[in-house]
């Protein structure tokens, strides 16, 4: 399974005060039980400072042989505490996927 070992790496990496880890592969047209399409919220003070790119990028260095592997996309929500605080703790809702030939249908 993906998901635990995902949360393993930016657990470790981060050290986040909030952390979560969605499989929203059943939201694209893919297998059932994939594990390919993946949303992470994760609160951070040591996204103190950064910008958006430089989050994002640690993000990806951390889960980079994840990434070149079984990961197709991955939807990142960084936030210092300050900001999750300013968000209400709520980061927004993913879209359905319209699975490329799906929208020309």
């Amino acid at each position: 399974m993906l998901q635990p070992i995902i949360e393993q790496k930016l657990l470790a990496a981060f050290e986040p005060q909030h952390l979560e880890v969605i499989n929203e592969s059943y939201m694209h047209n893919v297998p059932a039980g994939s594990e390919s399409h993946f949303k992470v919220i994760i609160v951070s003070e040591n996204f103190d400072g950064k910008r958006l790119l430089a989050r994002h990028r640690s993000v990806n260095q951390t889960l980079a042989q994840e990434l070149a592997g079984q990961i197709h996309a991955l939807s990142m929500h960084t936030y210092t505490p300050q900001e999750w605080m300013s968000e209400n703790q709520q980061a927004p809702d993913s879209p359905m996927c319209m699975g490329g030939s799906k929208a020309d249908q």
